[in-house]
């Protein structure tokens, strides 16, 4: 495999999983909303569906003993534990933040109340990792 299609599968799959997340998002919401195409959050998670066809092409390409593998690996493991539990926390601070200002009456225009979703659940994490590797398998087979 050239090193090119191990930066360009994982691109197109992430281009793919963002456009499938407007989609969705078109569908449950009754309506486009432009401004939504490069959302982050909901479904499918784009950032696990990049790491993981990244961990994908590069497993394909250099085998899964390489140490090429073992470190996109472990970059995966941190995109995903970000996609979720980290930013989960933020999202808690966010809605605490937002009961204290709204509990001491403070003016929402200086205080804009903030937003209380900021990660992924972990179905849309799990989803996005399964589109990830789905779709640059199918890649691989196709053009590789």
């Amino acid at each position: 495999m050239e090193n090119l299609a191990i930066v360009l599968i994982p691109l197109f799959v992430m281009g793919l999983a963002q456009l499938t997340k407007f989609i969705i998002f078109t569908f449950k919401s009754g309506g486009i909303r432009w401004n939504y195409i490069m959302t982050h959050g909901h479904m499918p998670s784009t950032h696990s569906a990049l790491a993981t066809s990244l961990v994908t092409t590069i497993g394909y390409s250099e085998g899964i003993g390489s140490g090429e593998f073992m470190i996109a690996v472990v970059l995966a493991l941190i995109i995903l534990d970000d996609a979720v539990r980290i930013r989960m926390y933020l999202g808690d601070q966010g809605r605490f933040l937002n009961m204290l200002t709204q509990t001491l009456n403070l003016d929402p225009k200086k205080y804009p109340r903030l937003k209380e979703h900021v990660g992924h659940r972990i179905s849309e994490v799990v989803c996005g990792v399964l589109f990830g590797f789905i779709f640059s398998w199918l890649c691989i087979q196709l053009f590789v």
